[in-house]
This record gives structure tokens, sequence and C-alpha cells, in this order.
């Protein structure tokens, strides 16, 4: 397996005590710097983490997840060698055999970022409202159709150091998923997408996209689209 050490995952933790470790476990069997970022987490995360072999950092109060993607990439984008970078969930839907493919490409083509995506295949086994939400987001933007995305909130991404540089996520909650779309277009990062597959298990579904979480995207991603006009 080819060398793996200028990477690094970056993996939001908030209330993942019963599975983080085993995710970092498996994926330090291929990646050998992970930092988890403990979102202020209630359930004993942060111990579970130390247990992993993963770098830990915490922040002491719950700030959102787009708060916690920024404080990982600015914490690995600081690491001697760290040329690429991965945003990876902490509940085990993200595989690392998608993650290899994602970086292959980044190394061997002409892009900065490459987006993960659940709809360039088959997509029956996606639950209906969070296949009818996130369709729905990429209906409304004309931002996404113009970069040719159609899995925006896909957490799974791969870019190199010029994004990990620039990037600088402000919108704390889940609207930091259109925002990152916002400065693909506006920093004119290199952008494209790969087919990659999401593990649906009993656990994530508990955790996974509720109704009203579906609503919010909507409702950030129309407030998005109306302020830009």
């Amino acid at each position: 397996m080819a060398d793996q050490s200028d990477v690094w995952l970056v993996v939001p933790v908030y209330n993942e005590a019963q599975v983080i470790a085993d995710v970092v476990r498996h994926a330090l069997e291929t990646f050998p710097n992970i930092v988890c970022v403990d979102d202020g987490s209630r359930d004993g995360s942060a111990d579970a983490i130390r247990t992993s072999g993963a770098h830990l950092v915490q922040h002491p109060v719950n700030l959102g997840q787009g708060a916690a993607l920024q404080t990982g990439v600015e914490y690995a984008r600081s690491q001697p060698g760290a040329e690429y970078f991965v945003t990876f969930d902490a509940d085990g839907q993200h595989q690392v055999h998608d993650v290899l493919k994602m970086l292959e490409r980044l190394r061997a083509e002409p892009y900065d970022i490459i987006v993960g995506t659940r709809f360039k295949g088959d997509d029956s086994h996606i639950p209906l409202i969070k296949r009818v939400v996130l369709k729905t987001v990429v209906a409304i933007s004309p931002r996404l159709r113009k970069l040719k995305l159609s899995d925006a909130h896909n957490g799974l991404r791969v870019f190199n150091k010029k994004v990990a540089d620039e990037m600088a996520i402000t919108l704390n909650g889940m609207g930091h998923a259109s925002e990152i779309v916002e400065m693909i277009a506006r920093k004119d990062w290199r952008v494209t997408e790969e087919q990659v597959e999401i593990l649906y298990t009993e656990y994530s579904m508990s955790k996974g996209q509720s109704l009203i979480n579906g609503v919010n995207i909507l409702f950030d991603s129309a407030l998005k689209t109306s302020s830009r006009r």
C-alpha cells in the first residue's frame, strides 16, 4: 500500500463514544494521521478517542459540525508534511476504500478538491427523506448545478494544501456544507465528484438526518441562494 503519511483525516465528533474508537482504529490501519475534534461531547467520546491512537482536540462546549471541521483543518494543516486532507464522519458511514480512490485521483489529476457523491449510481438504498432533501438542495441551487455537484452535503471530501490553507468556515452548524460550495466557486478551486459508498447502519440511522435537520438544510440553502441575487 502506498505511503499515506502526507494525508490527514479530520473527524468531527459529537457524542460518538459508542463507535468512534473502532472507526479510528480501522482508519489508522491505512492512514497514520487522524485528528478528532471532540465538539463538547457529553458521553465519553474524548476518552474513547484518547485510547484510539488519534490526535485529540477538544471544544469545551458544542459549537457545531462546521466549527469542528474548521478546528480540525487548522490543526492538520499546521502539521509538518501535511499535503492532503480528508473530512471523514465519526459514525462509520464513510469507507476507507473510497478515501483511497479519491486520493489517487487527487494526486494524479488536476483538481484541488474531490467531493463524494451518493448520486452517481443506484441511490435506492438512501433513506427517502434524505434523498428528497438532498436532491431538492441541488435543484434550488444554481451554484451547485454550475459546479456540477450532485451531493453537496456529503461529508466525505478530499482536498489539497491550497484548499486547506484557504478554508475558512464561518457557519458553525449544518450550513457549513453550503458555505464550502460557495468557497469552491469564489476561490476557483478545481472541483470534481467521486461516487462513494455510504454505509447506513442501525446506529448511523439513529443519529442521521432527521426531517427537522433536512428542513434546516433546505432553509440554509434557500437563504444563501436568495442572498446572492
